[in-house]
């Protein structure tokens, strides 16, 4: 059975995406005092007093042209109505009833969706006034709470429990899902198409787009099933990213707040692909993007989106291919493919890539097999003897995955050069076939404890 769906709306800076934040139990959402911060549809797990749902962030509800960004904004929040179990009609308790506010209850009445208003910014009888208006939206009994301060939870659940409750999930299947899914986070700098790309897996408008530079803000995740040409079905979470820019021209609060969550959403992630624009080839700011999710360990593939409209598309791929090797020394041989975001060609094959790097970057390697290369490793090119003193490895292990991390064990590790490490790198990825996917090696400088000799 779905897990039901719960969607916040009303107009902008009631506190929407600080209800969200309370229920989902993190800061998921951007949040600031102007009007306007969220634009694109944000989900989360949420759990209220043991009720368990998935709840929808929304953009303010606004009067404007369809055509225009906020009217684009519109008919996100009127989708994600449609689609949800139960709506949380939230007004400014402070403010009472506006205008906007009594046109969101007209709309809202016309749709088939169960509607719960909830009056904000209601604490210490502040919104008393703002209550009673709420009764003129035919809605029945508003809910008082202040989404700061965490009051009016208890209420809340009462008045949301009839609509969403529902028999649990068997734990086991959950689990099973949870393990399956594969985790993407697409990035890139600002106007690179990830939004229309993420439109064209799923089918359907679900991100707004548009020519303004800087449309989402948000992270936003979307859990989705791929039909692969097998004819597999595979489950896969979206992660649509802000773009991003050189921290140095980065001057504005909400600019700032997007990038850092762009980077969560790159911890978050097992798969980051790296959108780049095919128009304007590669820049330094994309190879500082491919370097961070490097670090952070993460599988990364580079794709080169408009390929439909590219100019002398030979010499401009043969050219990111030549600065990667060059700008990327940490890791080779990165997978770069063509898209069309418009068009939908090269999703297919992104998506196989994608799956492939997370079988890899979640491999483990036999203890037996490891020592084995590492013994001919070590053999074809022993380390150094800094200062006529031989370095003396014994054995390696693998200690994780996601992303493969191992540890070398021997004497006198902590003089090991960097020049010995890359050797060992370089030879894992060859004979090990670790893949292109980020490899963690680490050095410790005491013996086998297996070994009795040196007890």
């Amino acid at each position: 059975m779905p897990i039901p769906t719960v969607a916040i709306v009303g107009r902008p800076n009631v506190g929407k995406s600080t209800l969200f934040n309370r229920l989902v139990g993190k800061r998921l959402a951007l949040v600031d005092d102007r009007p306007g911060v969220t634009r694109d549809r944000r989900e989360g797990e949420a759990k209220l007093l043991g009720l368990e749902f998935r709840v929808i962030d929304t953009a303010g509800f606004e009067d404007e042209d369809p055509a225009s960004l906020p009217g684009r904004m519109r008919q996100q929040t009127e989708a994600a109505v449609r689609d949800a179990d139960a709506a949380l009609f939230m007004i400014d308790a402070r403010e009472g009833l506006t205008p906007l506010d009594e046109e969101i209850g007209r709309w809202l009445r016309a749709e088939s969706t169960p509607v719960i208003v909830v009056a904000n910014k209601a604490e210490a009888q502040a919104g008393e006034s703002g209550m009673l208006d709420a009764y003129r939206l035919g809605f029945g009994d508003p809910v008082a709470i202040s989404a700061e301060h965490g009051e009016g939870v208890g209420d809340l659940f009462q008045a949301l429990q009839p609509l969403v409750e529902r028999e649990d999930i068997d734990a086991e299947e959950a689990e099973e899902g949870a393990d399956a899914i594969l985790k993407i986070a697409i990035v890139g700098r600002p106007n690179a198409g990830k939004s229309t790309l993420v439109n064209r897996m799923l089918g359907q408008e679900r991100m707004i787009t548009g020519p303004e530079a800087g449309i989402t803000r948000d992270s936003i995740s979307l859990d989705w099933q791929w039909l692969s040409p097998s004819g597999d079905v595979r489950p896969v979470r979206l992660v649509d990213t802000a773009g991003l820019r050189k921290r140095a021209k980065v001057d504005d609060k909400l600019e700032r707040l997007s990038a850092a969550d762009a980077k969560r959403a790159i911890d978050y992630a097992e798969v980051v692909v790296l959108l780049l624009d095919a128009t304007r080839g590669l820049e330094s700011q994309d190879l500082r993007i491919a370097a961070q999710v490097i670090e952070e360990g993460r599988a990364l593939l580079i794709a080169l989106n408009k390929w439909d409209v590219a100019e002398n598309a030979s010499s401009l791929f043969n050219g990111v291919k030549a600065a990667l090797d060059e700008g990327l020394a940490q890791l080779r041989d990165v997978p770069v493919l063509t898209v069309s975001a418009k068009t939908g060609k090269g999703i297919d094959t992104i998506l196989k890539v994608a799956f492939d790097l997370r079988e890899a970057w979640t491999r483990r390697v036999s203890t037996g097999e490891l020592n084995r290369w590492f013994e001919a490793a070590v053999e074809a090119n022993p380390p150094p003897a800094p200062k006529g003193q031989r370095i003396k490895l014994r054995y390696i292990t693998q200690v994780k995955s996601r992303p493969p991390t191992f540890v070398v064990f021997g004497n006198r590790t902590d003089e090991i050069p960097e020049s010995y490490r890359r050797y060992l790198l370089n030879a894992m990825r060859r004979d090990v076939k670790m893949g292109p996917v980020p490899i963690r090696l680490e050095f410790r400088g005491r013996s086998n404890p297996f070994d009795r000799s040196r007890r």
